[in-house]
């Protein structure tokens, strides 16, 4: 157990180290309502560049010899990322979310990656996963991301369930009452 308690520490280090500038850029990115596809040319791009990328083929071989390395997933999903490879960061995120399923960061990076794969159901359906995810004691900590999250969530349940996206904005507002946006969404969906 204090191996595992030990690698988890290692993995959140890494992951804010490697995907700290993910986690920043997600609070501050444009949603667009009107796109539901990925962008396929953007995508084959990005893997196209990954597959000569050195520190994506090193992950992929550490994880080849120990499959449950979080760490080294973590990492991966990050360089992904920097590479703008989003299906491979969503399918690494989803192996983090499987072997640490209560580790909320595994959920909003997924999210994250959704969002710029331009896949808004799935992006709402794991910042969903995040709030719930996200432990009493590590509230004060995420509050810039759990108001994006009830943010991005907001903005998705707009049109279809206004009720449901006003709960979520004065809940975003509650974590990051300066967020222009938010106030901005709350007033339309109040007005």
């Amino acid at each position: 157990m204090k191996m595992t308690k030990m690698n988890i520490r290692t993995l959140l280090l890494g992951v804010m180290l490697t995907g700290g500038l993910s986690f920043v850029s997600a609070q501050t990115t444009q949603t667009d309502s009107t796109s539901g596809t990925a962008n396929t040319t953007a995508t084959a791009t990005a893997s196209t560049a990954q597959a000569s990328n050195p520190t994506i083929e090193a992950l992929k071989k550490q994880i080849e010899a120990n499959p449950k390395d979080a760490e080294a997933l973590a990492k991966l999903a990050g360089a992904y990322q920097e590479a703008s490879d989003w299906t491979n960061a969503i399918d690494t995120w989803k192996k983090i979310s499987v072997l640490l399923p209560d580790w909320a960061p595994s959920y909003y990076s997924q999210a994250y990656a959704y969002q710029n794969a331009k896949d808004d159901a799935n992006a709402k359906l794991a910042y969903e996963k995040y709030i719930a995810a996200v432990k009493p004691e590590e509230v004060e900590q995420n509050k810039k991301n759990l108001a994006y999250a009830y943010f991005y969530v907001a903005f998705s349940e707009q049109q279809s369930d206004p009720a449901k996206a006003k709960e979520h904005i004065a809940k975003s507002l509650q974590y990051d009452p300066t967020n222009q946006d938010a106030i901005k969404l709350s007033q339309a969906l109040n007005s």
